[in-house]
């Protein structure tokens, strides 16, 4: 056996292995690939214009006219759950990027600085989840008027308390660690230390809690849209297509499945990625592979 073979064995082992010891993470991976990939490609093309009318084609079912039917207006729902793929996932990343970003850089000072600073922040975290994002999007929605902005802003502002306290706790036990100590005895700052040595040992709990919270963001921007309080007509939303079924579900019950099933795939592979990845990134668990 020559060593080229030897070493294609290997990785397909290697592979396997991976399936069986991690599902989740595969699976995961896998739905949440194809899903990026189909809201990429919605930037290009779909089937039809998402927002095109064929009055006269409406509420054809799948595979009648094109291939997941029209809705009330004769709007393609291939197309628009395509579109809607794109609108979801950026404005759940968007939020999610802001909200991690500004909850860890929270959380790191908080636990670096402790005392006062500490306490101030964490009550400042039980304030802001006294309201949920459905609440702060219709407070933000009647000063700045609905739309992808209130969105993004509605669902960041929720999650920065979320990144704060794992942020904190992780970051508080890497601070009692004896080379930590040390760095400080050889006279290291407080900044310094959290770039050097806090944040790369809390990275992997980020990360995780990253995919886990684009989840929970995916499913408040549906919300928020179903509400009427996500980006404005026309551009599709699952959420809003979900509030437009509402009055078809007798006649039309495909028109509230697809966009349903769509939102319940995509939170549960973030899910599953989440999972994974826990697993993956958890030093126990490398020790056992």
């Amino acid at each position: 056996m020559s060593a080229g073979t030897g070493t294609v064995e290997k990785l397909t082992v290697r592979k396997t292995s991976l399936f069986l010891r991690r599902p989740n993470l595969v699976i995961g991976g896998t739905i949440i690939a194809v899903l990026v990939i189909i809201a990429f490609v919605s930037l290009f093309w779909t089937p039809l214009p998402p927002g095109k009318m064929q009055i006269i084609h409406k509420l054809k079912p799948p595979l009648a006219q094109g291939l997941l039917g029209t809705d009330h207006f004769g709007r393609d729902v291939l197309s628009m759950l395509m579109a809607g793929a794109w609108n979801s996932l950026s404005i759940a990343t968007i939020a999610v990027a802001f909200g991690a970003s500004l909850g860890t850089l929270l959380g790191v000072t908080a636990a670096a600085r402790r005392g006062v600073f500490e306490a101030v922040a964490m009550r400042a975290n039980d304030v802001i989840f006294a309201f949920p994002p459905i609440l702060s999007a219709m407070m933000l929605g009647a000063l700045l008027g609905t739309g992808r902005f209130t969105a993004i802003i509605a669902i960041a502002v929720f999650m920065v308390p979320v990144f704060s306290r794992v942020t904190v706790s992780a970051a508080s036990q890497v601070w009692a660690r004896d080379y930590v100590l040390a760095a400080r005895g050889a006279g290291k700052g407080g900044v310094l230390i959290t770039i050097e040595h806090i944040l790369p040992n809390i990275a992997n709990q980020i990360i995780v809690q990253v995919t886990i919270q684009l989840g929970l963001a995916i499913l408040t921007e549906a919300g928020l849209s179903f509400l009427g309080l996500g980006m404005a007509p026309p551009a599709p939303t699952w959420g809003r297509m979900l509030a437009d079924a509402q009055t078809y579900l007798g006649t039309a019950p495909w028109l509230a499945v697809l966009p349903g099933v769509a939102i319940a795939l995509t939170v549960f592979g973030f899910n599953m990625l989440g999972d994974g990845l826990r697993d993956l990134l958890d030093p126990r668990e490398k020790g056992r592979a």
